[in-house]
């Protein structure tokens, strides 16, 4: 402020010999700083001019996108030049904060983080990019997706570092939970990762009671490694074992189980649970306490780190091997082999691309919850995808289809007369399929696995150029509405099960992604839609005349209208649901 109160007198004392307009000397003065004097008034006419101003063609940037670039000195690197991963988590974990207050308004803290793959290594000179955003605000709780990639400035490569998605809690005065505003997704990225967000705290709510018997004690092991906090949290325990410097490849989904305060003593524990022939795991815990002498520690959280060393070409080296201790050793030896298989398993269903992924996967206990996920997900993604062409009308019946890459996909919708509640329950029993849909000649219940998830073996009709019947083993995974506004979701896709394999009476068929969703219009009013993202070798299932938009679709999904309200009000039926 004291520099323009100088800048204002030297204008004035030059004013005399130099010609400086009022409105000049206003504008050097007060403009950068705002005026202080009243605003004036515009007129109708500057008023329209400035809202035509405002129209741009743009799209409105995410309010809650926070992007950050970080040039990696020597100070952020390890021994070989490279940027720690602890660092690199301590940026991203700033960033998504950030968006996080940005939506909430308020102070916010982590209270998850999801699996994260890291696919490179950063040197010293590059620069790291982060990208966060809120994908979905819950009651008082949200997921801030976060992307990180690297850019070389002299040789202007940019490439991809990782992926994940962050759980931060709002918190209010004297850590009172607060109560978050909706958000509203604007584009069709934006409108997938808020669908399939809800599918993630899931995911995720299952996978923290998963992991409540495989953490690793708190209490002081043999060979543990105590360290102090820093941007390296288990430099010396993967070291001591193939006397080399390994680099972190994942870090397992994990969840912060209570705050540590200004003043608290951190131990971080680390010990090596198992090798392989690549890789090893190397479980680490946090704890807190409040004294020096203090006996009472609090646990804060546990992490499972993957390691892998790399010769001079980049490439794994084969690890040795680990001799479990007898007790607690063999213990985690073993939590350490099923969790690689529940992280070979989530990284195979829900890393990967939908194109990347079989259509039928062998379904087992340790990937169900994934499989789940990656069912209904794949649903979602369809139903917010864009460029939906209408096809075909007739009375209620809208048809229309999506080509995309290698697929044809295609929805149909119509609105009926019945609770969305009703006919979720409806068409989510594959077991009453066949009384609506002609191609259905049975639906046998195969595995219930849970109250949401089920596995069917379906029996179709002949095909025109076939001589015996399709069957398919399906899994039907159903989601009721997480908030306001989301539909009832009826997902099926093909799995695999040693108990029913193909046979040679039947042609096994395969689906890829299809199901309902159901939208609730009024009280008793609901529109219902199917989607199918048919592959080539289904299309002859889905229909006889694909390329002319043969009426039978539109005809099958008439009779189910008329099996929803024949059955709308069936009590017995009712009772009869799962």
């Amino acid at each position: 402020m004291l520099s323009f109160f100088w800048l204002r007198c030297l204008l004035k004392m030059v004013k005399g010999n130099i010609i400086v307009p009022e409105d000049i000397l206003s504008f050097c003065c007060n403009g950068l700083q705002g005026s202080t004097s009243p605003p004036r008034a515009r007129e109708p006419e500057e008023r329209e001019e400035a809202q035509g101003a405002m129209a741009s063609p743009s799209p409105a940037r995410n309010p809650t996108e926070v992007q950050m670039s970080q040039l990696v000195l020597p100070c952020h690197t390890n021994h070989r030049g490279e940027l720690s991963t602890g660092q690199l988590l301590k940026w991203m974990d700033t960033a998504a904060c950030l968006s996080a207050e940005r939506h909430a308004g308020c102070p916010c803290v982590t209270a998850s983080m999801d699996d994260i793959y890291f696919e490179h290594t950063i040197s010293v000179g590059q620069v790291v990019n982060i990208k966060a955003k809120v994908n979905r605000a819950f009651n008082s709780s949200m997921e801030v997706g976060i992307q990180v990639s690297y850019e070389d400035l002299c040789s202007g490569k940019h490439c991809s570092i990782c992926k994940a998605y962050a759980t931060f809690v709002a918190q209010g005065p004297l850590g009172s939970k607060v109560r978050l505003e909706p958000l509203t997704p604007q584009t069709e990225e934006e409108k997938i990762e808020y669908s399939i967000a809800a599918e993630r705290r899931r995911m995720r709510l299952v996978h923290k009671d998963t992991l409540k018997d495989l953490l690793t004690s708190s209490s002081q092991e043999p060979g543990t490694v105590p360290c102090s906090l820093g941007s390296q949290n288990t430099p010396d325990t993967h070291c001591r074992l193939c006397h080399a410097h390994p680099t972190l490849r994942a870090i397992e989904m994990f969840h912060f189980r209570g705050p540590s305060q200004v003043g608290d003593r951190l131990v971080l524990k680390a010990i090596v649970n198992n090798a392989f022939k690549n890789s090893m795991e190397v479980g680490v815990c946090a704890e807190a306490y409040g004294q020096e002498m203090s006996i009472s520690r609090r646990h804060i959280n546990s992490a499972f780190m993957t390691f892998v060393v790399l010769d001079q070409e980049g490439h794994p080296r084969t690890l040795p091997m680990v001799a479990p201790e007898p007790g607690d050793g063999e213990r985690r030896y073993r939590e350490a082999s099923a969790r690689k298989k529940i992280r070979l398993d989530r990284k195979y269903v829900v890393s990967c691309k939908q194109t990347e992924v079989p259509l039928s996967v062998p379904w087992d206990q340790s990937n169900k919850v994934y499989l789940s996920y990656n069912n209904v997900s794949a649903l979602k993604m369809l139903v917010a995808k864009a460029n939906w062409a209408l096809a075909r009308e007739k009375e209620k019946v809208r048809m229309y289809t999506l080509e995309e890459d290698k697929f044809l996909s295609f929805r149909i919708e119509m609105s009926v007369c019945i609770t969305a509640s009703r006919a979720f329950s409806l068409l989510s029993n594959l077991r009453r399929r066949h009384e609506w849909d002609s191609h259905y000649v049975s639906a046998e219940l195969v595995q219930k696995v849970d109250d949401d998830d089920m596995i069917y073996h379906v029996v179709s009709q002949k095909l025109r150029n076939e001589n015996k019947p399709q069957d398919f083993v399906i899994l039907a995974s159903r989601r009721k509405p997480c908030s306001k506004g989301d539909p009832y979701v009826v997902a099926f896709r093909s799995v695999t099960l040693p108990t029913h394999p193909a046979r040679a009476e039947f042609t096994r068929g395969e689906t890829l992604c299809s199901g309902f969703c159901i939208w609730p219009e009024s009280e008793e009013m609901s529109k219902v839609a199917y989607y199918n993202q048919a592959m080539p070798g289904y299309l002859n299932y889905v229909t006889t005349n694909v390329a002319g938009l043969s009426s039978d679709i539109c005809s099958t999904f008439e009779a189910c209208e008329k099996f929803l309200l024949k059955n709308k009000e069936d009590l017995i039926s009712r009772l009869q649901d799962f």
